[in-house]
C-alpha cells in the first residue's frame, strides 16, 4: 500500500514471510529479508524501517533462530533501513519475513500497469530459481546452479532500481510467485500486448534440463492455468522454456518498462555492475493476447 502523508512524502507499507527453501538458516534469513524488502523498490520508494515477523518452534535450537535474524538484519542494513524490532510466536513450522515501511514522493510512485507503447521490458535476474531450489533437495541440481540461485535470491533489487530510476521508467514490478509471465501480464493492464523474445531471457543453466525432465513445481502449473488464454506461445517456444517463464520465483528480479531511447544507457550501467539483466520484450499495440512469446 502507498499512503500519501503530504505533498512531498508518501509511505509504502509491505509485508512478506514464508517457510525456509534452503537448509542454511543464515542464508534463509537473508533471502527472506531480500524478498520482503523488494516491494518497496517495486513501488519506486526507498526502505526506511522494518520489523521482524517470526514463527519458530520453541523446542528447536535458538541458535538457528539467531542465525536467521542475523541474516535478515544484515540485509535491512544493506538496504539502508533500520530494523526496529518485531514479533515472534511459537509455531510448529519455522517462518520468517519482514514488515517494511518505505518512503516515496507521491509524484514518483511507481505503478506496475503504466507502460507506454514502444517501451522496452528489462529483466534484472535470471529465472529458474523455483525449480532449482526445489530439485536441489533431491540431488538433481549441480552445485554451481544452486549457488547461482542462492546469489540471485540474496541480491537486493535496490541496485537495479537505483540505476533505472534515473531514466524514463514508466512501470515496474518484481518477479515472485506468479512467475515471469504472471507479473508481466499485470503490466499489460489489458491495454497493450507485450511481445517477449524467449531467446533473450536469461535463466539458471540447469533449469532447462530440469524442465526437460519434468522436474518443475506445482506453482508453475497454477500460473499456466491462471494465465490461460491471456498468453500465446508461438510454435518455436519449447515446452522447457515455457516452464521456465512460468516458474515461481523467490526473491526474483525486477521487470522494468523503459523508454526505448534510454535502454542502451540503462543496460550499460546494469552490465557495468555485472548484473545479469536482459532486454526481453516490447510493449506494442493491443492484439488478441496480453503476451505473445516467440
Amino acid at each position: 500500500a502507498v499512503y500519501k502523508l503530504s505533498d512531498d512524502i508518501a509511505i509504502i507499507q509491505t509485508l512478506d514471510f514464508f517457510t525456509p527453501m534452503v537448509d542454511d538458516p543464515y542464508v534463509f534469513g537473508k533471502i527472506a529479508a531480500t524478498n520482503a524488502l523488494s516491494d518497496v523498490w517495486a513501488m519506486g520508494g526507498q526502505v526506511s524501517v522494518a520489523l521482524n515477523i517470526v514463527c519458530f518452534p520453541e523446542e528447536d535450537d535458538p541458535a538457528i533462530l539467531a542465525s536467521i535474524l542475523r541474516g535478515g538484519a544484515e540485509k535491512v542494513m544493506e538496504a539502508g533501513g533500520v530494523l526496529c524490532g518485531g514479533h515472534s510466536i511459537n509455531d510448529k513450522e519455522c517462518k520468517y519475513g519482514l514488515s517494511v515501511t518505505g518512503v516515496v514522493h507521491p509524484d514518483k510512485y511507481l505503478r506496475n500497469n503504466t507502460c507506454k507503447k514502444g517501451d522496452i521490458i528489462i529483466l534484472t535476474k535470471p529465472l529458474g530459481v523455483g525449480m532449482v531450489t526445489a530439485s536441489y533437495r533431491f540431488g538433481e541440481v549441480a552445485e554451481s546452479d544452486y549457488q547461482m540461485a542462492l546469489k540471485s535470491m540474496q541480491t537486493l533489487n535496490k541496485y537495479s532500481f537505483d540505476i533505472v530510476r534515473k531514466y524514463k521508467l514508466h512501470a515496474g514490478t518484481d518477479v515472485t510467485g506468479f512467475g515471469f509471465l504472471g507479473h508481466l501480464n499485470e503490466m499489460t493492464d489489458d491495454n497493450y500486448t507485450i511481445a517477449v523474445n524467449s531467446d533473450a531471457v536469461k535463466y539458471i543453466p540447469g533449469a532447462y534440463r530440469l524442465a526437460e525432465e519434468f522436474l518443475t513445481t506445482g506453482g508453475a502449473q497454477k500460473n499456466r492455468n491462471f494465465l490461460g488464454d491471456k498468453i500465446r506461445f508461438e510454435s518455436g517456444v519449447s515446452r522447457p522454456m515455457q516452464e521456465i517463464l512460468l516458474d515461481p520465483q523467490t526473491s526474483g528480479g525486477m521487470l522494468y518498462s523503459v523508454a526505448p531511447e534510454d535502454v542502451n544507457a540503462v543496460m550499460k550501467e546494469l552490465n557495468d555492475l555485472e548484473m545479469p539483466s536482459c532486454v526481453v520484450g516490447e510493449v506494442q499495440d493491443r492484439q488478441d493476447k496480453n503476451i505473445i512469446i516467440y
